[in-house]
C-alpha cells in the first residue's frame, strides 16, 4: 500500500514523536518561570512574564520558525567571527525546532497555569507563609503540586496542538514523519496515500495522549471527589 515506505515513514514518526516529547519539556519550564513571572509582586518581572505571553500567542508558529531558524541562524554567523569563530554555523533542524516549539508552547503553557494557580485559595499561599516557608517554597511545594491538577485539561490541549504543529519543522529540512511523507508523494506521485498515512499516524498519536492524560487526570481527582462527597 505504502509502496516500501512504511518503514521510512514509520522511522519519521518516531523523530516527530521525539521533537514533540523535547519541546513539550522545555514548554513546561517556560511556562512555570512565565506564569511565575506574571503572578511576581514586582510590576516589571509581571510586565516581562505577560509581554512574552502576549506577544508569542499573537505570532503565527510558521512565521516564528523560520525567524527563529533563519533569524538565528543569520545573527549566530554575524556575531561567531567578533569572537574569534570564523566557520560558518549551520543550525541543527531538530534543535531548532524543539527550541522554537517550546518557545512557543511556553507562552500557551503559562497562561494555563495562571489560570490554574488563579483558582487556588489565596489562603493556601497564606498558610504556607505561616508556616516559615520562603516565597520560592510555597510555589514549589503548596502550589504547583494543586495546580497540576486543575492545569490537566488545558495541558491536554496544549500537548494535542503541540503534536500537530510539529509538522510545521518540516519547512526547515527536519526529515520527520512530514518531510518523509512528502519526500514519498514526490517520488510516487501519489500524495493522497502518504498524507492520509501520516494523518492516521497523527490521529493514534493523539488519541493514545488523550486515554493516558484523561488516566492521570482522573488519578489527580481521586482525592478531590472523595472530599467532596
Amino acid at each position: 500500500m505504502l509502496k516500501g515506505y512504511g518503514a521510512v515513514i514509520l522511522d519519521g514518526a518516531g523523530l516527530t514523536l521525539q521533537l514533540a516529547l523535547c519541546s513539550m519539556a522545555l514548554a513546561i519550564v517556560l511556562g512555570l518561570i512565565g506564569v511565575a513571572l506574571r503572578l511576581s509582586p514586582l510590576r516589571w518581572l509581571a510586565w516581562c512574564g505577560d509581554t512574552y505571553s502576549t506577544v508569542i500567542r499573537g505570532i503565527p508558529d510558521l512565521v516564528l520558525i523560520l525567524l527563529i531558524f533563519y533569524g538565528g541562524q543569520d545573527l549566530l554567523n554575524r556575531v561567531a567571527p567578533m569572537l574569534g569563530y570564523d566557520d560558518y554555523i549551520d543550525l541543527n533542524p531538530m534543535a531548532a525546532g524543539i527550541f522554537t516549539l517550546g518557545f512557543i508552547f511556553g507562552a500557551y503553557l503559562s497562561e494555563t497555569f495562571r489560570g490554574a494557580f488563579m483558582a487556588i485559595p489565596r489562603g493556601q499561599a497564606e498558610a504556607g507563609s505561616a508556616y516559615g516557608m520562603s516565597p520560592r517554597q510555597v510555589f514549589f511545594r503548596v502550589l504547583v503540586p494543586q495546580m497540576i491538577r486543575l492545569a490537566i485539561p488545558g495541558f491536554t490541549n496544549n500537548w494535542l496542538v503541540l503534536t500537530k504543529a510539529t509538522a510545521l519543522i518540516s519547512v526547515v529540512g527536519l526529515q520527520d514523519m512530514m518531510f518523509k511523507a512528502k519526500q514519498a508523494a514526490d517520488a510516487t506521485r501519489e500524495p493522497f496515500t502518504f498524507f492520509l498515512a501520516v494523518a492516521a499516524v497523527y490521529l493514534l498519536i493523539t488519541s493514545v495522549s488523550l486515554l493516558v492524560l484523561r488516566a492521570i487526570e482522573k488519578r489527580y481527582s481521586v482525592g478531590v471527589k472523595a472530599a467532596q462527597l
